[in-house]
């Protein structure tokens, strides 16, 4: 087909959180919200492609330099170009997949290995209650697996024994710790501890990545497997020392994806796919892991913090998995009406309130910081206090305006406070 790009749109969406995930999220992660949809157009009347990705958090952003690159090429031509930026490569795949009739993974160069592929609801750092709700949220749309992150702050045993009161045995956990345990003689007693938990599937980043020889040493005396997000310069090293069983896959391209992928099956481990954003993301997921062998761990999108999924129908999910679109292009159709709802200004970024969070450390130490980028790198770098206390929690102070809650914000600002 004699198909030339037209034109690409680029729109900003502010898309708003479920209620109950967006105070927590919108500590660390509230630039999840801002969604950049991609749009393009060709000659063939009708035939249009949509993209999206999360402009603060994507492996490559869509440029004045990329739009201009496509102008006046066949989509095809460059859609495997992981350079263009996550939005408007999903955009030309979906467009090219449309122009040929057939649905996405029939253009990875892979054969479709599964038609089901499993999917996560995925939560940021919650106290057990609201975790147990939002597991009781997941099992209710199809959801048979977790993703939480697991904090010095929160008791991760009262956690997972929250979710497990409400949730039956075949409902999995993947605990990402992103390095806060720190080493393997901090990290051993709690893993081995949480081993005894049947909810528990996937330990997640437990050390620091670079700690190959903690990795390994660590595996050895735990019964869980342990996943580390794939990293090109440390794989070789990894292999030879049989040091994780597995890998997260993310912040790459189709090419990227699709070469981690087929490393990983190479060594027979295991992998899940974390690619985040609303309904359009899903369903591009979907699609790589309908032909990579070992994506068999579930998914990880983030599709369940959002309001709304910016598609007008729903993906399927039902027993743990989400159904892989079988329509044209990505398979599903993107929600025009959405680009008025929550359309913002190109270049929005969220602006949260100040907050204090006091850590309280379960044996009556409360130490308060100035907002939760301060409290991460002291737990896990600094390296003064410990990984995993019982009985901890974290406390929320909203700003209230007052002169004492401004004195104390200060005060944490320079270094955190003793209470």
């Amino acid at each position: 087909m004699n198909l030339r790009v037209t034109a690409v749109e680029r729109f900003t969406l502010n898309v708003p959180f479920r209620e109950r995930s967006r105070p927590w999220n919108e500590i660390l992660v509230s630039e999840f919200a801002v969604v950049e949809v991609v749009r393009v157009r060709t000659d063939a009347p009708g035939l249009i492609g949509y993209g999206e990705s999360l402009p603060h958090y994507t492996w490559a952003r869509t440029t004045d330099a990329s739009v201009a690159r496509v102008l006046g090429r066949h989509p095809a031509e460059l859609m495997g170009d992981d350079a263009l930026g996550a939005g408007l490569q999903m955009a030309l795949y979906d467009l090219v997949g449309k122009a040929l009739g057939v649905p996405v993974h029939q253009l990875l160069g892979q054969p479709m290995v599964r038609q089901w592929c499993p999917l996560a609801w995925w939560s940021t750092k919650m106290p057990a209650d609201v975790l147990a709700e939002e597991a009781e949220d997941a099992l209710a749309e199809g959801y048979l697996a977790h993703k939480l992150k697991a904090r010095p702050w929160f008791d991760v045993r009262e956690q997972v024994a929250a979710i497990s009161a409400v949730t039956p045995e075949t409902y999995v956990l993947d605990l990402d710790w992103n390095g806060m345990l720190r080493t393997p003689g901090e990290a051993v007693e709690v893993l081995r501890e949480l081993d005894r938990s049947p909810r528990v599937g996937v330990y997640e980043s437990p050390v620091l990545q670079s700690d190959v020889a903690g990795q390994k040493a660590l595996r050895a005396r735990v019964d869980r497997p342990l996943a580390e997000h794939y990293n090109k310069a440390l794989f070789p090293l990894w292999m030879r020392e049989d040091a994780v069983d597995g890998f997260v896959s993310c912040n790459a391209g189709v090419a990227g994806t699709i070469a981690q992928g087929l490393q990983a099956a190479a060594f027979n481990k295991d992998l899940f796919l974390q690619i985040v954003g609303p309904g359009l993301t899903t369903a591009w997921t979907l699609h790589l892991g309908a032909v990579l062998t070992h994506a068999r761990w579930p998914a990880v999108t983030c599709l369940n913090v959002y309001a709304d999924d910016l598609v007008t129908t729903p993906i399927e999910i039902r027993g743990g998995y989400a159904r892989v679109p079988e329509a044209p292009g990505l398979g599903v159709e993107f929600d025009e009406e959405a680009l008025e709802r929550w359309r913002v200004p190109d270049g929005f970024t969220p602006s949260p309130a100040r907050k204090l969070l006091g850590f309280h450390l379960g044996d009556g130490r409360l130490r308060t910081y100035a907002g939760i980028k301060q409290l991460f790198e002291e737990c896990r770098y600094v390296g003064n206090l410990p990984v995993q206390p019982r009985g901890a929690r974290l406390e929320v102070r909203e700003d209230d305006g007052t002169t004492e809650f401004d004195r104390l914000y200060r005060q944490a600002e320079a270094a955190p406070v003793w209470e």
